[in-house]
């Protein structure tokens, strides 16, 4: 009997839930605050913080802190607006960082 494979998915480091799926990873060349990290069009099981203008590496953006929602773990940052034109692309995307996801069901 072949065996059932789910989604692979991404979960929370603190309390495994399940926050992102790998088919939405976008990029995985992104710097997070605490090293590497990816670009996902979508995550799930996340709560936003209030909105915030950072200057990052790539220029100011609006942006909103990512939490798990059920241990409130910061997992990354939802890019609310660019300011620049060639940054457009990430408006409405996720950064979630390596070291605060985990693989799960691979």
């Amino acid at each position: 009997m072949a065996e059932m494979v789910g989604p692979r998915l991404y979960g929370c480091c603190n309390c495994r839930n399940h926050v992102a799926l790998h088919d939405d990873i976008i990029s995985k060349a992104f710097q997070g605050k605490h090293g590497r990290a990816f670009l996902f069009s979508h995550a799930m099981n996340v709560s936003m913080g209030p909105k915030e203008d950072r200057n990052l590496m790539t220029g100011l953006h609006t942006v909103a802190d990512v939490y798990c929602s059920d241990c409130r773990e910061v997992l990354g940052w939802k890019y609310e607006r660019a300011y620049e034109e060639t940054q457009k692309y990430k408006e409405g995307k996720f950064i979630l960082e390596k070291s605060k996801i985990v693989k799960d069901n691979w």
